[in-house]
């Protein structure tokens, strides 16, 4: 677990509000007061380094020897989002995301860590915001390596990582409503084994239910990703190795007296 899990204090720069630890907060408000934004500031970095979201995001370094952590500009998703575009309701779900982000590191559950956020005065009492995470190096998400886009990782030992990942979710009543292949992060540092992160956390809930039934939801959301990434990509991963991975997950399921029944899923 992170050791950076501090107090998260706020700044009033212009129109905007940070939000970020003590040790960052006067860093970002003079980002906020010299670019604009945030974001703004890391995509105009030179050689900035575009990653993945709807729009593109950026990774740059606080200051000289500070941390390295990626920006990102919130949109919405789904049918409105041509009319509600980047405006929120205060308070916005980054403070979620937050919170979500450090549960979820308490519980020794690996996932990208929020450091902070900052909200923009917009109009009609609306905001927009921009999110800030710690950067995490030699990553790349599960739908790139089963698209063959990342050939340095080795596709199964990406999956086996991901079964981990899934008997933790279930181990803490974790349920991610929206887990698929691009909410998966495989972290292949040099010498050790991949590792497998879940992001975009603001959507976790915690305390979801007994094991299996968290391992079901969680498995089924994913398999159903999984076919769908299989269509559009023509991956070397058909239907009989979705199964495969499927029922290997709910073999991984933890024990749980409180298990109303047999739980499976539905392929």
């Amino acid at each position: 677990m992170s050791g950076t899990l501090t107090t998260i204090e706020s700044a009033r720069v212009g129109a905007a509000t940070v939000f970020a630890p003590a040790s960052l907060l006067s860093c970002v408000a003079d980002l906020v007061r010299v670019h604009g934004s945030l974001y703004d500031w890391a995509s105009s970095e030179p050689q900035p380094r575009a990653l993945r979201g709807r729009a593109p995001v950026y990774m740059a370094s606080l200051s000289a020897g500070g941390p390295a952590v990626v920006v990102r500009h919130a949109w919405h998703g789904g049918l409105l989002a041509p009319f509600t575009q980047d405006l929120f309701r205060r308070p916005t779900r980054a403070p979620v995301e937050l919170a979500r982000s450090r549960e979820l590191l308490a519980m020794d559950i690996s996932t990208t860590e929020v450091l902070g956020y900052v909200l923009y005065d917009a109009s009609f009492g609306l905001v927009r915001v921009d999110v800030m995470t710690r950067y995490v190096p030699d990553t790349a998400d599960l739908g790139m390596v089963l698209a063959g886009l990342a050939p340095s990782v080795d596709r199964d030992a990406a999956l086996a990582a991901t079964l981990t990942l899934l008997a933790q979710l279930a181990s803490h009543r974790v349920v991610h409503p929206d887990l698929n292949v691009k909410n998966i992060l495989v972290h292949t540092p040099e010498g050790t084994p991949p590792r497998a992160m879940v992001i975009d956390v603001d959507v976790v809930r915690i305390d979801a239910g007994p094991a299996a039934q968290v391992m079901e939801r969680n498995v089924s959301r994913l398999v159903r990703s999984l076919r769908k990434w299989n269509r559009q990509f023509g991956c070397d991963f058909v239907e009989a190795d979705i199964a495969e991975f499927a029922a290997a997950a709910m073999a991984r399921t933890p024990h749980d007296s409180t298990l109303p029944g047999a739980a499976g899923v539905s392929l």
